[in-house]
């Protein structure tokens, strides 16, 4: 079920992954097993089928190497990475073309100073000389993700939905435009949950898009790697 959930919503967002270089810079979820978002990536990278196509850990030369390559071959590349991953990339003077789209996903996790996401978007864009950040929204409690492709809002398949309750009642929700707690409505969970409240903050937008804000006060650090046995 999440292997066919997420393949059928990157199609939908994204066409088909054989279109593209795949390359995935997840320090942090590779240096923890069991991660549901290497799994995912594991999964599009053996369905793009690109030889260069693949996890780049510690080696960001190769990364570097492997971008600068395609990027002369004229290759539909993207390059996935958690926030501070690609803001430490980012500081190198990699100049990326318009055929690069750039997906952040998974925050700072600690590793970098907290940050609204229109500003990481603002630094992304200026250092790699491009005109849009994309980012993935997605948690292992559920099987679906939403994409956000320029703005920050972010749209979801037809069998997700995202709703923002009252961040004083829990029961109550607020109309678009006003600013709350994110619930989701994930219908690929047949066989756990499908009806999720999360700590995030956001507000709604017309036809169903909704942005990020941030976290609740006080909320618990989120990340594979920040998980303590």
């Amino acid at each position: 079920m999440y292997r066919e959930s997420f393949l059928k919503g990157f199609e939908l967002f994204y066409g088909d992954v054989r279109n593209y270089c795949i390359l995935a810079l997840l320090p942090s979820y590779l240096e923890r097993s069991g991660s549901s978002l290497v799994y995912m990536f594991d999964e599009l990278i053996r369905h793009s089928q690109h030889p260069a196509s693949g996890f780049y850990l510690h080696n960001r030369d190769e990364l570097v190497e492997a971008i600068n390559k395609e990027q002369q071959n004229n290759q539909h590349i993207l390059l996935l990475g958690v926030t501070y991953a690609l803001l430490d990339l980012a500081e190198e003077g990699l100049v990326l073309s318009d055929r690069v789209t750039v997906m952040e996903t998974g925050g700072m996790k600690g590793r970098r100073k907290e940050m609204i996401k229109e500003e990481v978007h603002a630094i992304l864009k200026a250092q790699f000389g491009i005109s849009a950040i994309h980012s993935e929204y997605g948690m292992t409690e559920l099987l679906s993700q939403a994409y956000s492709k320029k703005g920050g809002l972010f749209e979801c398949p037809p069998w997700m939905r995202v709703l923002v309750r009252d961040a004083n009642d829990p029961f109550s929700y607020v109309r678009p435009g006003r600013g709350g707690g994110i619930n989701v409505i994930d219908l690929a969970n047949l066989y756990s949950c499908s009806f999720i409240e999360t700590k995030d903050l956001g507000k709604l937008h017309e036809h169903n898009r909704f942005e990020i804000l941030g976290r609740f006060d006080n909320s618990d650090l989120r990340g594979c790697n920040l998980m303590i046995a």
